[in-house]
């Protein structure tokens, strides 16, 4: 599912289920020392994905240590984002020559606590999110629109080094074309010198009782 939503340059790795026997990779065992099982198996097959997507780009496997978001941080040369939730575990990975930053994210597709709901609308979003649901009532919109947020967070920081609240942007999401694009309502000053950042595009599928959410941002 997640190829479909990113660019040929970027690699990625998904699957549906977790490998019981699978060990922990050397350089990570410390960031899961005292979890859960359920916890242990999810993270140990979200960076086996992510291995295996470097493994696509030629790159040999490495610990994938977080950051001080908990951000993956890439060998260098290299952009990209990890995502895991009941029932899926994915990575994406791309050269920064080609891909400067990537997010993914993936939600179980149920709708969103209304409580949740509140927390993360901004200027505009609950009437869009009323608009969707009354052309198509099936997709739960706010669970979408939950995880395109989060996308858009994973492709911002590693760009600003700052911290975007779910109110420091909008989302108009496009249920035709299965894209989205993040509206910011904050300075989009980059580090690396490059144009500010304004709005931040992407694209979603639902499928497979998912939401599966991506945006890349190209040289």
């Amino acid at each position: 599912m997640l190829a479909a939503l990113l660019p040929s340059s970027v690699m990625t790795a998904e699957t549906f289920t977790d490998d019981p026997v699978d060990e922990c990779f050397p350089g990570e065992e410390d960031l899961i020392a005292t979890a859960a099982p359920g916890r242990r198996r999810e993270f140990v097959t979200a960076r086996r994905c992510a291995r295996e997507a470097l493994a696509r780009l030629g790159h040999p496997p490495v610990a994938i240590r977080p950051g001080p978001r908990r951000e993956p941080l890439w060998p260098a040369g290299l952009a990209g984002s990890i995502t895991h939730c009941s029932g899926y575990r994915a990575a994406a990975v791309a050269r920064a020559g080609d891909v400067v930053s990537v997010g993914i994210d993936a939600e179980p597709h149920t709708p969103l606590p209304p409580r949740v709901t509140r927390t993360v609308l901004a200027g505009g979003d609950a009437d869009h999110l009323a608009e969707l649901s009354g052309t198509d009532p099936s997709v739960h919109w706010d669970k979408l629109l939950f995880s395109a947020k989060e996308a858009v967070y994973k492709a911002w920081f590693p760009l600003t080094r700052r911290w975007l609240g779910f109110g420091d942007a909008s989302l108009l999401i496009d249920p035709v074309a299965g894209t989205f694009t993040g509206l910011l309502h904050v300075d989009g000053t980059r580090v690396d010198g490059a144009p500010p950042l304004t709005a931040l595009h992407g694209r979603f599928v639902v499928r497979n009782g998912l939401v599966v959410t991506a945006v890349s941002i190209e040289v």
